[in-house]
């Protein structure tokens, strides 16, 4: 048994329902009910009787659930004094984008009206972030490309565009003159890649396959890890690169680079916060989350 199970048969018994438990824990029906079943096969006892019309506790299921109510009070007292009287910790995973641009708005003004929760956040390119929060390594992700897999929950919450940006010069100027810049020469152009696995990658190869081309049609010049350096490689001359909106704007506001918006259908690109759909939340995460999917 674990303590996922435990958790599921103490709302059960509590809220009196397999649906409200569900809910509370932010599980599904299937799982809590899964959940009970494997404690009843590895006790050997029926510990609840369900029927359509009421919810029957067993007697040797109230010694479990007195049993299981003591058990999940010690861990929370040992977890307690773990991480402090006052602190309450996040363990967050997050691309790059998220990580220089988005928290750094959202996790300040989460902080003012919770001053005791604090951040552990490292990071690093989607799939990481993904395979992360797979691995118990973070308790909530932040990812520049959804998730399929079947353990994790993927929501949309930011909406960013993807340009192309290029170095201040005669020669890029000349192609912000005309009315409709040929981009497909653009990229013709020495260019900087992010590195593979990274949610910006996918979104440029897309916006390269609209255009009949493909990495190999392009004159690569590097490939770099971090959104910062590729802008100021690109500010430099280096080359070109395809990047987030939300990161160039400091840059094109100081007139360091060019920026020329992507097609409408290859543009625009989510921003994902990934957690576990039957992870145990605390309520000051389960209000992070809440929080993150109402703050844009």
């Amino acid at each position: 048994m674990d303590f996922k199970q435990l958790q599921s048969f103490i709302a059960v018994v509590k809220y009196g329902s397999f649906t409200k438990a569900a809910q509370v824990l932010y599980s599904s029906q299937p799982t809590i009910s899964s959940h009970i079943r494997n404690l009843e096969e590895e006790l050997s006892t029926r510990l609840l009787i369900r029927t359509t019309k009421c919810l029957t506790i067993t007697t040797r299921g109230m010694e479990f659930y007195e049993w299981a109510t003591n058990t999940i009070k010690s861990r929370d007292s040992m977890l307690h004094g773990w991480y402090g009287d006052t602190k309450q910790m996040i363990r967050i995973g997050t691309s790059t984008i998220p990580s220089a641009y988005i928290l750094p708005e959202i996790l300040p003004a989460f902080g003012k009206i919770n001053p005791n929760v604090y951040f552990s956040m490292n990071q690093s390119d989607s799939q990481k972030v993904i395979d992360g929060l797979l691995q118990g390594i973070f308790d909530i992700g932040f990812t520049g490309m959804p998730s399929d897999h079947e353990l994790l929950e993927c929501i949309p919450f930011y909406e960013d565009r993807m340009v192309i940006i290029t170095p201040v010069n005669e020669h890029f100027l000349h192609y912000r003159a005309e009315k409709t810049p040929d981009l497909a020469a653009i990229m013709h152009e020495p260019v900087i890649l992010r590195e593979k696995g990274s949610g910006s990658k996918k979104s440029a190869d897309s916006f390269i396959e609209s255009l009949g081309m493909s990495e190999e049609d392009l004159n690569v010049m590097a490939r770099i890890n971090d959104q910062e350096s590729i802008k100021n490689l690109v500010a430099g001359g280096l080359g070109i690169s395809i990047i987030s909106e939300k990161a160039a704007q400091n840059l094109q506001r100081e007139n360091k680079i060019l920026v020329f918006q992507l097609p409408e259908h290859t543009s625009h690109r989510q921003f994902y916060i990934v957690y576990h759909k039957d992870y145990i939340y605390r309520d000051y995460m389960k209000s992070f989350i809440e929080y993150v999917k109402q703050y844009y």
